[in-house]
């Protein structure tokens, strides 16, 4: 199941919604997900990459 980073929304592995959210791998295999509607809301600073804590 993902949690949303910033809403906490949630979504089950066999959800076909799971396919609109927004997912982040760190180099040590750590995922960060973040729900279509937050992923839409801030679509500027994802592209920018601009840290999480800035947004």
């Amino acid at each position: 199941m993902w949690t949303c980073e910033r809403c906490g929304a949630t979504v089950e592995p066999g959800d076909p919604a799971r396919l609109a959210w927004s997912v982040e791998r760190d180099p040590d295999g750590r995922e960060s997900a973040l729900c279509p509607a937050c992923a839409r809301a801030h679509v500027r600073d994802i592209e920018a990459r601009l840290p999480q804590e800035w947004w």
